[in-house]
């Protein structure tokens, strides 16, 4: 190993250095001569909030979760951009996702920052950890280009394998059928389900536990980067029976005694402050005991759950597959989520409707392709259902788990996926890595902010990469953000500059314990007065502070101007009238 030692940061009154180590590029350990770069797994959930898994507060059953946290370390203040493909794409390149050109979602809008497309200003991680000597991995989704029914090859410039991963299996969309998915891909080549018994999550795990056993039988040599993206928790509430029935009787309480217990683990476990005020419930969801639909509502909450264990029962596979191999102790496994809980009511109206005739049962061929985000039928031909009393589960049920439930699952925040108060971009984070996080760190805290911008500078940090300027002769943007590899092991990060949000107009700037933020109205552009928080005394957002500092408000709110006129948000489409091309 050899020492890196960053210029002085001032951090307060304070100056320090920061000192860590990093690997050679070469992966040869300039004291042993022996490769000791990590391996690096990035796990990622979809549209799950701050509380649903045990760890962070739940009742769901996540033990592989847990354990991994006991043994690791979880972040409290770790932040996403709030929203699906910007998430993908910041994550991927380590930048703002405007500056990476996916603004909102995939449609493109003429401007910059808004093509839909990931631009060739950017690499991903698996590109910069290919210069390494890394062999690089995805199991899951992708989301981060709207050719997702390529006519050629060219079509392709945008999927994983053109950008840097040497193996793929999942869906280059974003949503679809947990049995029955649409653009499902191996490699560069569109599939059908293999097996009659399919299900999205279970083949995810899958094919991310045999990349590993792969790797280990024929390239023991060398490091891997592992992207695992699942689609669980997002909707239609899918999931199997025996998933379902472990849930059985647990949300007969409802929405609001859910959230009451949530919040109790949470401050016992130290993950809130108990002097954060714990926010009301939204006004547009029912106290339970006036809820009219409960049986269906249960349902839905139950599935959710489903589909959250499901999911931790193939990470448990997919660390089983590390241990089985010896590849465990020197694996830097990151878990996290892409936005906070989901209030949109997809499938939710009060009458039931059908995708296709439901008086005929009419079978897709074998081998044919899935292109519809809500299938019409099943692959065995019943037709797709949604609405009130459609219980969720099944293939031919397409519902989504709603606002009140999705409230609860951002316990003890305010708003959701889409907006950037914290309900809408906290995540948790675990980090995991026997051999480069000290065993006196296991099972603690660390407080101090991240955000997914963060996540290339940390492996190139550990992976010993260097960042080019070019690639493929293309002049590369630096990256934004600093590597967490310190606070691993709870050393200051120094952070030099502020985080910054912007989805759908609505905005936000994290400078030390200050929080700014605003709603937006997508359709007009127009947005609402600022908002300022400290975090430290009130991270739920329940006392606005901006009338009584309108100094502190007009600085902050030049600083995220600034930004974002730099990183491509702005000029934004918001309020410009028509787009170019229709959001995928």
């Amino acid at each position: 190993m050899k020492r890196r030692t960053l210029l002085p940061i001032a951090v307060g009154l304070l100056v320090v250095s920061l000192t860590f180590t990093a690997f050679a590029a070469d992966g040869q350990s300039a004291e042993t001569g022996d490769d000791t770069r990590p391996n690096v797994i990035i796990i990622m959930s979809d549209d799950m909030g701050f509380s649903d898994i045990g760890c962070y507060g739940s009742e769901i059953q996540t033990p592989t979760l847990d354990r991994l946290a006991a043994d690791g370390v979880r972040f409290t203040q770790f932040y996403n951009t709030a929203r699906c493909c910007p998430t993908r794409a910041s994550l991927l390149t380590g930048l703002y996702q405007h500056q990476a050109g996916i603004g909102h979602m995939m449609g493109d809008r003429g401007l910059e920052g808004y093509r839909g497309d990931l631009n060739d200003g950017s690499m991903t991680i698996a590109d910069v950890l290919k210069t390494a000597g890394y062999r690089t991995y995805m199991s899951g989704k992708w989301h981060v280009t709207k050719e997702v029914r390529p006519v050629g090859e060219a079509d392709k410039h945008n999927w994983p394998m053109q950008r840097g991963f040497d193996r793929f299996f999942g869906t280059i969309h974003g949503a679809g059928s947990f049995f029955d998915p649409n653009s499902l891909t191996r490699d560069n080549r569109l599939i059908p389900p293999d097996s009659p018994d399919f299900f999205y999550t279970d083949a995810i795990s899958d094919n991310a536990a045999t990349y590993i056993r792969d790797h280990a039988r024929a390239n023991s040599d060398r490091p891997f980067f592992m992207y695992v993206a699942y689609t669980a928790a997002h909707w239609p509430m899918h999931a199997r029976p025996q998933n379902i029935a472990k849930y059985k009787g647990v949300y007969d309480c409802g929405w609001d005694a859910i959230r009451d217990q949530r919040h109790k683990r949470m401050i016992e476990m130290g993950l809130i402050d108990p002097k954060w005020e714990m926010t009301a419930r939204d006004k547009k969801a029912p106290a339970w005991e006036d809820e009219k639909l409960k049986a269906w509502n249960i349902r839905c909450m139950e599935v959710y759950a489903a589909m959250v264990d499901c999911m931790d029962q193939g990470i448990g596979q997919i660390v089983q597959s590390l241990q089985d191999t010896d590849q465990f102790d020197n694996t830097l496994i990151l878990f996290l989520q892409d936005n906070g809980g989901c209030a949109e009511g997809l499938g939710r109206g009060n009458k039931v409707t059908y995708k296709a005739d439901p008086d005929k049962i009419e079978p897709m061929k074998p081998g044919e392709l899935q292109y519809d985000m809500i299938p019409k039928r099943t692959r065995d031909g019943l037709p797709m259902r949604q609405g009130q009393n459609v219980m969720p589960g099944p293939a031919d049920t397409y519902i989504g788990y709603g606002l009140p439930w999705a409230n609860a699952s951002n316990t003890p925040f305010r708003e959701y996926k889409h907006w950037v108060h914290e309900g809408g971009i906290s995540s948790p984070l675990i980090a995991h890595w026997p051999k480069g996080i000290d065993s006196a760190r296991h099972g603690k805290l660390e407080q101090q902010p991240g955000h997914l911008i963060d996540l290339m500078a940390t492996c190139v940090d550990v992976s010993g990469a260097d960042y080019p300027e070019t690639f493929k002769s293309n002049p590369i943007t630096p990256p934004e953000g600093i590597s967490l590899w310190p606070a691993f092991n709870g050393k200051p990060l120094g952070r030099p500059n502020p985080i910054f949000w912007e989805h759908e107009a609505n905005c936000a700037i994290r400078d030390g314990k200050w929080k700014l933020v605003r709603k937006g109205n997508m359709g007009t552009g127009k947005t609402t007065p600022w908002e300022l928080y400290n975090m430290e005394a009130d991270r739920t957002e329940t006392n606005d502070l901006a009338a009584e500092q309108p100094e502190l408000v007009e600085k902050l709110s030049a600083k995220w101007e600034s930004w974002a006129q730099r990183a491509h948000v702005k000029p934004w489409p918001w309020g410009q009238g028509k787009r170019k091309k229709k959001d995928k």
